[in-house]
């Protein structure tokens, strides 16, 4: 939630530094703001299983982000922050979809809890 406040707060800064559009910043940290959102009211309503698979998922991610942006920023290319930030915005919202479409864990007593509780 702070990285995706600093991605809108300071979309322009970071989008020169980064060489990408500001919009991508902002859209990029309201993905970031969206999928923290969601990530704090599901998880504890989700299997530590689902949530470490998710996590592992999200982060296995940056494997070929990074070095994909950093390689195409080397070549002199413009499109490398764009690489990178593109993963940072569209990899929030499928993990927060995954997560609501997780079952909720099943409580002792054979209820179930979902969202609303």
């Amino acid at each position: 939630m702070l990285l995706a406040a600093v991605y809108i707060a300071c979309a322009a800064p970071l989008g020169r530094l980064l060489g990408t559009p500001a919009w991508l910043m902002a859209v990029s940290g309201v993905a970031l703001l969206i999928g923290g959102g969601i990530e704090i009211r599901y998880t504890r309503n989700r299997s530590m299983r689902t949530c470490t698979r998710l996590v592992i998922a999200y982060d296995s991610g940056w494997v070929p982000a990074a070095p994909t942006g950093l390689l195409m920023a080397r070549q002199g290319s413009s499109a490398g922050g764009e690489v990178w930030m593109g993963y940072q915005t569209a990899a929030p919202i499928v993990f927060a979809a995954l997560l609501i479409a997780a079952p909720p864990v099943e409580m002792a007593s054979g209820t179930q809890r979902d969202a609303s509780d």
